[in-house]
């Protein structure tokens, strides 16, 4: 028995049969599911981007948007800042509208989350960024967009007013300097980007100390359960409502960092996974299937995890019981607080995959 399963057993809290069936499988080492790799050709820079505003405690869905690739000059740059963060040179594209606060503590900003998305990956996730500021109305940070093209291509919208503090706190820019270290799986896999970057994120800032893992997991009692499949759900590659896009990718990576690092004896999880893919592939220029992308990241960990996962996943709705796995990693909430406790069985994991990671040559 593995020690997952020995350690459901141990305690009171269960799994639904079907759930229990999922991380159990994952936890047992198997022969790899997908042997085959499929190039994917040059996509159309006009894509479609599923845009949302996430408060502290969920997303809230916009609309799908299509962004002509006009939209990406810059003709109303007044000027453009150039700067170096770690290897990667810089280029901020302000537009003619001043920001209230001027210009540095926006590259402020902008330094501390691609440090913070640094620490997590081992190195930025690109060797050039081209970053384009678009003035809004009021304060705080509203969307982002994320290319792979020319290196590494953000838009954001910032209002004028926007405050030091909404910056300290800002998810948007690490969220979004995320997606440049999956390679483009392509619009049907949309579910795993986004749930990549909902999921990373908040470990990001963790291991930076720039947010609580209180916080973290506040976010996520209250809003995973929006990535559970509903009547009709026809498995993450064929359900694309905004909730299983993005919360439901989120569950995925859940599922599978826990399961890596209970088949690893906590020796690797999805943070050591997700180095090894930007290693290989270079991030989002790329243009991978999301079976190589799998299979490269399994590879690392000398596991299945995720390919198995994704097996299981992609093509059938899976509900695994949420309140359980959060149990046995020492997560409570009460409604409107979240207390961690390190007695539980699963808090190992837990300090293991919330913790700074050290880098490791993958």
């Amino acid at each position: 028995m593995t020690a997952f399963g020995a350690a459901l057993r141990a305690t009171s809290v269960g799994y639904a049969a079907g759930a229990f069936d999922v991380i159990q499988q994952l936890a047992e080492p198997k022969a790899s599911l997908v042997e085959t790799m499929k190039n994917r050709g040059q996509r159309s820079l006009q894509r479609h981007y599923r845009r949302g505003i996430r408060g502290r405690l969920g997303v809230v869905f916009g609309a799908t948007v299509v962004i002509p690739t006009m939209a990406l000059g810059s003709p109303d740059a007044s000027h453009v800042e150039r700067i170096t963060v770690g290897t990667t040179a810089v280029s901020v594209e302000f537009p003619e509208t001043q920001f209230g606060a001027g210009t540095e503590p926006l590259l402020v900003w902008i330094r501390r989350s691609m440090n913070i998305v640094s620490a997590y990956y081992g190195r930025f996730p690109s060797r050039t960024l081209r970053i384009k500021l678009v003035a809004g109305e009021g304060g705080g940070v509203y969307t982002g967009t994320t290319w792979g093209r020319e290196g590494g291509l953000i838009r954001l919208k910032v209002g004028r007013d926007v405050t030091d503090t909404q910056m300290l706190n800002d998810w948007v820019l690490v969220h979004e300097m995320t997606h440049l270290a999956l390679p483009d799986v392509g619009e049907e896999h949309a579910w795993l980007s986004e749930g990549l970057a909902v999921y990373i994120e908040g470990i990001e800032r963790v291991q930076a100390g720039n947010r609580s893992e209180e916080d973290v997991f506040a976010e996520e009692l209250h809003s995973m359960p929006r990535g559970l499949p509903e009547a009709g759900d026809q498995g993450l590659d064929h359900t694309h409502t905004w909730g299983r896009t993005y919360w439901g990718g989120a569950m995925f990576c859940l599922l599978a960092d826990v399961a890596i690092h209970l088949q690893t004896d906590n020796r690797f999880g999805l943070q050591d996974a997700m180095r090894a893919v930007l290693k290989s592939s270079g991030g989002l220029s790329s243009h991978w299937s999301i079976e190589r992308t799998f299979q490269t990241a399994d590879l690392a960990t000398g596991t299945h995890v995720l390919e198995q996962l994704y097996v299981q996943m992609k093509d059938q709705p899976v509900t695994p019981d949420l309140p359980g796995l959060w149990a046995q990693l020492g997560v409570h909430g009460d409604g409107s607080t979240v207390s961690l406790a390190d007695d539980a069985p699963l808090a190992y994991v837990r300090r293991a995959i919330m913790g700074p990671r050290e880098h490791k040559d993958l």
